[in-house]
């Protein structure tokens, strides 16, 4: 077997903000694995400043994983523990290796066009005005849930921006999920939870920075409004970890992305425990490209989980890769009549 790891940057079509600041484009690497004539391709979605493998020796790693590709899937995800984000681009390779077709991944109904999966539209941070216009434009998409980036504009605007929801539309009609991004202040922010659940929000993501556990468990404890651990989970490891934090912190609810703990595998683990502890979940991408979307959208789609998933952002960029995955409605569709766009000569060209 003979593999080769390759990077790509991603162009997306507006400035997209988050409390973090704004993004214009987004690194990612495919991990392209050929034997015996066939060929697989796997995304190793890294994001800079939130992934826990973003270390400066990212690519020797992504390296010394091409060297060792013999090892195989299972021993490689154990020796890449501290590169979740390679971890899954090693499991989507080798899946599309042996895959029927390299982008047929988890045959199912979704993939053969006759179910889809429930996401949320995702509205990025910006000014009022780019807000308001983006909320207008998924609810007449047909979304019924909306996820919007809050901590960047003045809270009061935003306030007002779920004020203006909210007089148009109860909800019964728009479920409304807001991700904070850890940029509340530790002490305010059971303050502005409590505004904004006057607002019968469904949940918030991350209202604090990650690692404040005694304090994020005593959120969850009082918190008016349900509290989604994100940024939470990324750098635990193990399942003894991901425990203790769990029953420490004791979340409504866990966001798992794939590409920040551990692929599939690490994802796995997240909700076997999360299900042990009575704690409701769901799945979002990380913004990798429709290579690293399609896998996590086939996989989700086994996992049963009826709940609006993150799913929806393979339209950010102008340099993506066409692909069956079609949203309409507010739901992700597999398009069997749709094709795959891409050639191993489109990433090979490199930024």
């Amino acid at each position: 077997m003979k593999a080769t790891y390759h990077k790509y940057i991603l162009e997306f079509k507006r400035p997209s903000g988050t409390s973090r600041g704004i993004m214009t484009d987004k690194e990612t690497w495919f991990l392209v694995l050929e034997k015996d004539g066939k060929k697989g391709v796997g995304e190793c979605g890294i994001l800079r400043g939130l992934s826990v493998d973003d270390r400066p020796d990212y690519e020797a790693k992504l390296q010394w994983t091409c060297e060792n590709i013999h090892l195989g899937k299972d021993q490689l995800w154990e020796s890449l523990i501290e590169f979740p984000s390679i971890q899954f681009g090693v499991e989507i390779a080798f899946q599309s290796l042996v895959a029927e077709s390299p982008f047929l991944l988890f045959p199912s109904k979704f993939t053969k066009g006759i179910k889809s999966i429930p996401i949320n539209g995702l509205v990025w941070m910006g000014d009022e005005g780019f807000m308001k216009e983006q909320i207008e434009d998924k609810l007449s998409q047909g979304f019924h849930c909306i996820k919007l980036k809050i901590g960047a504009i003045d809270f009061n605007k935003e306030l007002q921006l779920l004020g203006y929801i909210r007089e148009h539309f109860g909800p019964e009609q728009i479920e409304i999920r807001v991700d904070a991004n850890g940029a509340f202040d530790l002490n305010e922010a059971l303050g502005k939870i409590s505004q904004l659940s006057e607002f019968k929000l469904h949940s918030i993501e991350q209202p604090i920075e990650k690692n404040n556990t005694d304090r994020m468990a005593e959120l969850c404890k009082t918190t008016p409004l349900p509290i989604a651990l994100d940024e939470e989970l990324i750098g635990v490891f193990t399942f003894d970890e991901k425990d203790q934090l769990l029953q420490k912190i004791k979340p409504q609810y866990i966001i798992l992305k794939p590409s920040f703990i551990g692929g599939f595998r690490g994802t796995q683990e997240w909700i076997s425990l999360a299900e042990k502890h009575q704690i409701k979940w769901w799945i979002t991408s990380a913004l990798e490209s429709n290579i690293g979307l399609n896998a996590i959208a086939q996989w989700t789609f086994l996992q049963h989980n009826l709940m609006p998933q993150g799913l929806g952002t393979g339209g950010l960029y102008t340099n993506n890769f066409e692909c069956p995955l079609e949203v309409f409605e507010g739901q992700l569709w597999y398009k069997k009549e749709a094709y795959w766009k891409f050639t191993l000569t489109d990433i090979m060209k490199g930024p």
